[in-house]
C-alpha cells in the first residue's frame, strides 16, 4: 500500500496555542472570532467496483454508532427521521433493512456517542436521551439550548455540548450540575482518562474543559476544518480535520498536537479499532476509506476501500475488524471486512 509523507509537529510548531478561561458567568462565545463549520464536500459517483458486500437501505444514513458490550449497530437517519438498532452479525448477513427494530425517538438527533453498559447518548434540540440499546427504555437530561454532542464521564455524570458553546454537566443521581461557558459551539466531545476536551467547529479548535475549576483550560487550533473525533485506548483524540484533509493527533494530558497526517480528499468521519490499533478515515471527495495503523506511534496507512457513495458516516467492530459505512445518498450500507481468517 502507498505510505504517505508523516508531519511530526508540536503545539508550537503547528498549532497556535490559545490560553481560554471562560466560566459560567462568561457570554455565550457569540463575539469570538469565528469561520463557517467545514462539511464533508460532495462526493462524485462512484466509477470502481465497491469492496465489500452493500447492502440496500431506506434513505440516507446521518450516523452509524457500534457498541461493543450489546454488539449492536445503531443507524440513525433523519430524511425522513428514522433510529434502527441492529445486531452486528445481523448487519453483515441480512443487511440492516431486513433485520433489527426501529426505536422511536421524538426529536431530530443531531449526535450519538456510547455510554457504558450498553446504553447510548442521543443529543437532540432540547434534551439528550440516553437510550438502552438492548431493552430500548429511554431516560432523557434536558439541555438549556439544543444539544450538539454528549458523553459519559468516569463517574456517571454526563457532559452535554451546546451550540451555544456551553458545556452543562448534570448528574443523574441528583439535581447537581455545571455549566461552562467561553466556547463558539461545542461539537463533540471526548473522553480521555480523567480529561475533558471539546472540539468547536466555528472556532476549529480543541479545548481543555477543567470540571474542577469550572472554566476552560488551554486551546489549539485543529487544522483548518476539523469535524469529528475519536479517542483511542491510548488516550489519543483523533480529528479529522476536513478542509485540511489532514488527520488530527492529539493528546490531552496536557494538551498537545503530536502529529498531523494527510489522508486524502475531504477526511470526514473517523473510527478506530483498538484491537488492532488502527484507524479508520472516510473520504469524501473519493469516495474511499483509508486505514492508518498506529501502532508503531507513526501513522503507516494499510488499507484503502472503495465505498458507496458520500461515506459520512463509519464504525468498526473492533473484535472483528469489520467496517460498517453509511451513504448519505441514499446508496446502502457497506460492510466491509479488513483482516484476514
Amino acid at each position: 500500500m502507498t505510505r504517505i509523507g508523516l508531519r511530526t509537529t508540536t503545539a508550537a510548531m503547528g498549532a497556535a496555542l490559545m490560553l481560554v478561561t471562560g466560566c459560567s458567568s462568561e457570554s455565550d462565545g457569540t463575539k469570538l472570532q469565528t469561520i463557517d463549520p467545514a462539511t464533508a464536500v460532495v462526493s462524485p459517483a462512484t466509477t470502481s467496483s465497491l469492496d465489500g458486500v452493500v447492502h440496500p437501505y431506506s434513505g440516507r444514513i446521518d450516523s452509524i454508532t457500534f457498541d461493543p458490550v450489546t454488539r449492536n449497530v445503531l443507524l440513525v437517519s433523519q430524511d425522513p427521521p428514522a433510529v434502527r438498532i441492529v445486531a452486528a452479525d445481523e448487519v453483515e448477513s441480512a443487511g440492516p433493512a431486513a433485520a433489527g427494530r426501529d426505536i422511536s425517538i421524538d426529536g431530530n438527533i443531531r449526535d450519538v456517542s456510547i455510554a457504558s453498559d450498553g446504553n447510548a447518548l442521543l443529543s437532540m434540540d432540547s434534551q439528550v436521551v440516553k437510550l438502552n440499546l438492548t431493552s430500548g427504555e429511554q431516560t432523557s437530561f434536558a439541555s438549556p439550548d439544543p444539544a450538539n454532542s454528549a458523553v459519559e464521564l468516569p463517574d456517571g455524570r454526563i457532559a452535554i455540548g451546546t451550540e451555544r458553546g456551553t458545556v452543562h454537566v448534570v448528574d443523574p443521581s441528583s439535581d447537581k450540575s455545571q455549566t461552562i461557558s467561553g466556547l463558539a459551539s461545542v461539537d463533540e466531545l471526548a473522553v480521555t482518562g480523567d480529561n475533558l476536551s471539546a472540539l468547536d467547529h466555528r472556532q476549529t479548535s480543541l479545548t481543555d474543559i477543567n470540571l474542577d475549576e469550572d472554566r476552560l483550560g488551554a486551546a489549539l487550533r485543529a487544522g483548518e476544518g476539523a469535524t469529528h473525533l475519536v479517542t483511542d485506548h491510548f488516550g489519543r483524540i483523533l480529528v479529522t480535520d476536513t478542509t485540511g484533509d489532514e488527520l488530527l493527533v492529539f493528546t490531552a494530558d496536557s494538551l498537545i498536537l503530536r502529529q498531523r497526517f494527510p489522508v486524502g480528499d475531504s477526511p470526514y468521519a473517523v473510527a478506530y479499532d483498538e484491537t488492532a490499533d488502527r484507524v479508520w478515515v472516510s473520504l469524501t471527495g473519493t469516495n474511499e476509506v483509508v486505514g492508518l495503523d498506529l501502532s508503531s506511534g507513526i501513522p503507516v496507512e494499510t488499507n484503502r476501500f472503495n465505498t458507496v457513495r458520500q461515506p459520512n458516516s463509519l464504525a468498526v467492530d473492533s473484535s472483528t475488524g469489520t467496517l460498517v459505512v453509511g451513504s448519505a445518498t441514499g446508496d446502502g450500507v457497506q460492510v466491509i471486512p479488513t483482516r484476514n481468517g
